[in-house]
This record gives structure tokens, C-alpha cells and sequence, in this order.
């Protein structure tokens, strides 16, 4: 079961890319954000077209998540993460396919910080952190897949300060993430891939794709159920290139 995670970008304007992307790489499973498009104009025709059945939670925007399945059909399971009954910010979905539960998730941003918006994606985390500590406890068999809008370390991204101060890699943002990952999920891209850099998203600006100048912003968590059935992960880099393309590409597991 190939399993994906791509943040889009506006899934209207990025159609065709989805599209070519799925006809080539015919992942079973594909966790979309950034929809960026109303409830009703979320393209459902033209994926159910391509073999896909989806769930979705459409907000115009910059929010929207979606769940894709190929060949099957996702039952809805969550469409808002628990913990905050205020907070109507289309983030998160979950689903039951083929006997998994797959959650797909946009983490906030966070900038500028200190602020407002750093204050939302920690809280934000720390929601995440107990529903999925809850997946844990009961041992069942789930993938958290999304835009964390975290760098986890170092090798997270491309050598430079220019970030130092972005949400993006601020020590308690990775920290949020190191703790959401000891409750023990496996980081599966990191994990078969100790070493490299293994980028998902290269800025539209200062010449970042052509520089390779990426951050690993897109992961991929496995629950101690699934763990051993992990069998390769990767990032198709190459859609990042394409005319039109959004600023991530997707990243990716195979569970044997």
C-alpha cells in the first residue's frame, strides 16, 4: 500500500499536475492541504474520473484538507481535530481505508512569531498530541500524514540562516514535533532515510527550487501498529519542476 502526502496549493489551479502525478506514481492513498477552494468546487468529478474517491473539508483561503483513495472508498471518521470547539480552520480530516486510519493534517504556520500565530500552532500541537497519543494507547493501526510546517532538525534544511527566525524551525516547534514523535511514531521518510536531506518544499522565491535550497516540512508518522510493515518512503522531487507546480512535492511510503 503506497501511501502519499502533498501539500498542493490550490488544488483547482493544480489540477493537471495532480492529475499527472497520480497517473504515473498510482499511490493507493494521498493526503492533500491547501486546498484553497470552497466545499462544493473541491474537483471531486475529475479525481473519481482518474480512480480516486476523496473526503474532504474545503475552506477558500489558505486552508483545505482532502483524503484520496484509489480503488476504495475513504469512510469519514473526523473532519475537525478535538480540543477546541472554536476553531473552524479546515486542518484536518481523517478516514478509514483498507483497514488503517489515515489523518491528514495542515499544521499552522505559525509567522510571524513571537505572536498570535505562533501562540495558534503550538496550541494547535499540543491538540494533535493528545488525540494522537490516543492511537498509541489503544494500539491502533494509523498514518499521520501532512504539512507540519516543521523543519524537525538540522538536516531539515538547506545550510543557511536566513530562516533563523521563521516558525518554521524555532526550538519549540521542533520540539512539539520531537514530543508528538516519542510517543512512538515512526518518522518513516527519516527512518529510511537517516542521511539525507530528503527536501518537500523549495520557496518560490530567491531561486530556492534551482538552488535546492528545501526544507522537510511534510512527514509521513507511522504508528508502532504499522511500523514493521514499512518498507520504503521517498519524494517524488521532480513535480516540484514542472511548469505551474506547487512550492512542495509529494512525499511518500510503501507498507509491505
Amino acid at each position: 500500500m503506497k501511501i502519499a502526502t502533498f501539500n498542493i496549493n490550490n488544488v483547482q489551479r493544480r489540477l493537471p499536475n495532480l492529475l499527472r502525478w497520480l497517473r504515473a506514481a498510482k499511490p493507493d492513498i494521498v493526503c492533500l492541504q491547501e486546498l484553497k477552494c470552497t466545499q462544493a468546487d473541491f474537483p471531486a468529478d475529475a479525481l473519481e474520473k482518474a480512480g480516486y474517491a476523496a473526503v474532504w473539508c474545503g475552506q477558500r483561503t489558505w486552508n483545505g484538507v482532502a483524503i484520496l483513495a484509489r480503488q476504495a472508498e475513504p469512510v469519514l471518521t473526523r473532519t475537525v481535530l478535538p480540543g477546541d470547539r472554536n476553531d473552524d480552520e479546515a486542518r484536518y480530516i481523517e478516514a478509514a481505508i483498507r483497514g488503517i486510519i489515515i489523518g491528514c493534517l495542515y499544521l499552522p504556520n505559525g509567522n510571524p512569531q513571537p505572536g498570535p500565530k505562533f501562540d495558534y500552532k503550538l496550541a494547535w500541537f499540543k491538540r494533535l498530541q493528545r488525540h494522537a497519543a490516543k492511537f498509541i494507547k489503544d494500539d491502533l493501526p494509523v498514518v499521520l500524514a501532512g504539512d507540519y510546517n516543521v523543519a524537525p532538525t538540522a538536516l531539515d534544511i538547506y545550510p543557511t540562516t536566513s530562516w533563523d527566525e521563521d516558525a518554521l524551525i524555532q526550538p519549540r516547534s521542533r520540539a512539539a514535533f520531537k514530543t508528538l514523535v516519542a510517543q512512538g511514531w515512526c518518522d518513516a521518510v527519516r527512518t529510511l532515510h537517516p542521511s539525507k536531506p530528503m527536501f518537500t518544499f523549495w520557496d518560490y522565491k530567491r531561486n530556492r527550487w534551482p538552488r535546492d535550497a528545501g526544507l522537510r516540512l511534510d512527514h509521513l508518522l507511522v504508528s508502532p501498529k504499522l511500523a514493521s510493515r514499512l518498507v520504503k518512503a521517498g519524494v517524488d522531487r521532480k513535480l516540484r519542476g514542472e511548469d505551474g507546480a506547487s512550492d512542495h512535492a509529494p512525499a511518500w511510503i510503501v507498507l509491505d
